[in-house]
């Protein structure tokens, strides 16, 4: 009996695994489009398909974690999570989700959004009627500043753009915070020589207090200097812009924070030119 050489059969081994490998399905650009209709429909495929297991827009769900944030189990790149969609995750309750791959690019777009800072992936809108709303209406300016002009009462946010993703500037706009951040504490000081002044509490402890007034000036108090002194539990950011602006004008608004950074350009106020951000 003739036998075959052992290198004919080892090549009939790469030959089969080739030919399997070739039926699989292409790998996903890894650059994929991030357009604002993209990831809008991917975020209604997310909804409709995925909710089961996670939450609506990617929150935390049932079964399954959020799409944002950090923990160890995420996909990070767009591979993975196509693949994690289109083939599941052995070993885990994420079955293959019987999508086309487009349909699964979509998704991926949406996911990465949600990731991403907004900068990357900025809110559509008119960025030039978002900044009237930011500087009139919304009455933004008078806590933050954008690019030295505003006030000091709120964060800085000539680069929110780029340190915060889209979701969380539309969170800070629409959701109530549980617990004021520090050196954000609302705080109301009447001085033993009658001033009365408002503000948020920088640095305090048993001997002085420093706070930021609505003056836009810093004050330092002695114990001695303090007559009575009044903390607030909440925020001084409303948390209904939503609601307190129209929907055209939230959008906008969205637009001119979302594209705000350093590297880049913002628009300005009522009357002014568009200036640079830095």
């Amino acid at each position: 009996m003739i036998r075959a050489p052992r290198w004919l059969g080892a090549l009939g081994w790469i030959l089969a695994a080739g030919t399997v490998l070739a039926q699989r399905p292409p790998a996903p650009s890894p650059s994929l489009p991030a357009d604002p209709q993209s990831i809008s429909e991917g975020k209604i495929l997310f909804n409709r398909t995925c909710t089961a297991c996670h939450g609506v827009d990617g929150a935390t769900g049932d079964r399954g974690p959020a799409m944002f944030g950090s923990p160890r189990s995420l996909r990070r790149t767009d591979e993975e999570l196509f693949r994690a969609i289109d083939r599941g995750i052995e070993g885990s309750e994420m079955p293959p989700m019987g999508l086309n791959p487009e349909e699964t690019h979509k998704i991926v777009a949406f996911i990465r959004s949600l990731r991403a800072k907004a900068i990357e992936v900025p809110a559509p809108g008119d960025v030039a009627k978002g900044a009237y709303v930011f500087w009139g209406k919304g009455d933004c300016g008078r806590c933050h500043a954008v690019r030295g002009r505003g006030g000091l009462l709120g964060p800085d946010l000539s680069n929110a753009g780029s340190d915060l993703s889209l979701k969380q500037i539309r969170d800070a706009l629409t959701v109530a915070r549980p617990h004021v951040p520090a050196g954000y504490r609302p705080v109301r000081v009447v001085a033993t020589d009658g001033r009365v002044f408002s503000g948020v509490s920088k640095n305090e402890h048993n001997f002085s207090l420093q706070m930021l007034a609505d003056d836009n000036q810093l004050h330092l108090f002695t114990s001695n200097e303090i007559k009575d002194v009044t903390y607030l539990d909440e925020s001084l950011m409303p948390a209904d812009y939503d609601k307190r602006l129209s929907a055209e004008e939230f959008d906008n608004l969205l637009a001119f924070l979302s594209r705000l950074s350093r590297s880049g350009r913002a628009a300005s106020g009522p009357g002014r030119q568009r200036q640079p951000v830095d």
